[in-house]
């Protein structure tokens, strides 16, 4: 067990994290957005709610690239090629 935690190298081997991969989508929009957020207003007012607005769109402009893309995959492609 030891050998294995010191041999760990993330970049080379990474997590197996590919059925839950998109749980991190909303902490890291979250994440990035209070950090953008922190450097870009002029007064802290109305931090929060611009953080989670910011992570809103964030998660919702992955969701929506993620949805069209599989459109594109699924429906769009099939029939240029079929051509």
């Amino acid at each position: 067990m030891t050998t294995t935690l010191l041999a760990y190298t993330p970049f080379l081997d990474p997590l197996n994290i590919e059925s839950w991969w998109y749980f991190t989508l909303i902490p890291l929009a979250f994440f990035v957005s209070m950090a953008y957020k922190a450097v870009r207003v002029q007064s802290f007012d109305h931090y929060w709610r611009n953080v989670l607005m910011m992570t809103i769109q964030i998660v919702l402009g992955i969701v929506g690239l993620g949805l069209l893309m599989f459109l594109l995959i699924t429906q769009i492609m099939p029939r240029i090629a079929a051509r």
